[in-house]
């Protein structure tokens, strides 16, 4: 009842104290704005994570935060097509034994229902995860010696080597190593039932999304190498994408999607020898993902040169443009590739 009778006197509800509303709503307004720059941080940044908690931090684009799950896929010929790798909010490729790649997929926002074909660890894994805090991690499994660093490291542990064949399957379409098969929903399930069991979901931004930095150039094709390995990102005015193509070939995930990025960003680091190896007496290689370093940011048909700096593991990456303003990332599907060869830009 929006109202009462009492004979034939019709007695309406009060009207809404509106300045008491409108003050309320300047007060939080007031408060937030007080609690940011207490922390000391960007009140317009923090202002739109604050109201905006339907976009996922990583990629920008609507989506959940939730618990942050990276699974450590094989790149090479015999592992394409990949499964569920259209889902990643954010790829790292990254270098292996022999010169060839690996990834690393990030998944915070949405979980396909398979994962693979996953491999194992590698030792630049570390450094380059402490940045997004602590991340459920997946993989295969790692040799003998790096398990104790993998233990010391912040990060949950979500390997086959501690999970049922119901969790890590083997597709039996798929020739080993290349093989196996993760079901992501089982695992965050059966890690989450665990006392002290402890994932992280993003919390703020680990870079910024906005205009385009200055100092473009038109770019329509971009390869990235590594010795082994190598990648092509060609722009698609149709879609505005950037369809990526591995070893001459279009990427296709197994679902038949051509993968594609938004925000591509070619990373040059220092990669040098690890301390390890794999089993066939190739050496571990290390990328370097700390300090200081220059990349090239593709997005909406242009490059941009940028530098890159990041002090401690703990601490995000910086992206700067070349007049060392901040270099927005644009929303979507972000891919990192990490080398130490200059990619060749074409027109």
């Amino acid at each position: 009842m929006t109202y009462s009778q009492f004979g034939s006197e019709e007695i309406q509800p009060p009207a809404p104290r509106k300045s008491h509303k409108k003050r309320n709503i300047l007060f939080l307004f007031l408060l937030i704005i007080l609690v940011i720059s207490v922390k000391n941080t960007n009140p317009v940044t923090d202002l739109v994570k604050v109201i905006s908690p339907n976009k996922n931090l990583i990629s920008g684009v609507s989506g959940e935060n939730n618990q942050i799950l990276v699974v450590k896929i094989d790149d090479t010929k015999d592992a394409h097509p990949q499964i569920g790798l259209e889902d990643a909010d954010l790829v790292y490729v990254e270098q292996v034994e022999a010169g060839l790649t690996r990834i690393a997929a990030i998944y915070s926002s949405k979980l396909p229902a398979k994962i693979g074909p996953v491999r194992s660890a590698r030792i630049s894994d570390i450094e380059l995860l402490a940045q997004f805090g602590r991340v459920g991690f997946a993989y295969s499994g790692a040799q003998t010696k790096m398990r104790p660093v993998i233990a010391a490291a912040n990060l949950e542990n979500l390997s086959a080597e501690r999970n049922p064949p119901s969790i890590y399957a083997k597709d039996p379409d798929r020739l080993g190593p290349v093989d196996m098969i993760l079901y992501p929903d089982k695992l965050l399930e059966r890690a989450n039932a665990k006392a002290g069991t402890r994932i992280d979901t993003m919390k703020i931004a680990p870079w910024s999304f906005g205009q385009a930095p200055s100092g473009e150039t038109l770019t329509t094709v971009a390869k990235v190498k590594w010795p082994g390995a190598r990648y092509e990102l060609r722009w698609d005015s149709v879609v505005n994408k950037w369809l990526i193509y591995f070893n001459g070939e279009a990427d296709l995930a197994a679902s038949g999607v051509h993968l594609s990025a938004d925000t591509a960003i070619i990373q040059l680091v220092s990669i040098t020898p690890s301390i390890y190896g794999d089993k066939f007496g190739g050496v571990t290689p290390f990328s370097k993902t700390t300090g200081t370093g220059s990349a090239i940011m593709l997005r909406d048909g242009r490059s941009y040169n940028l530098t890159w700096q990041r002090d401690l593991p703990t601490d995000v990456t910086t992206w700067r443009s070349a007049d060392g303003g901040v270099a927005n990332f644009k929303p979507g599907k972000i891919w990192i590739f990490l080398t130490d060869i200059p990619p060749q830009i074409a027109p």
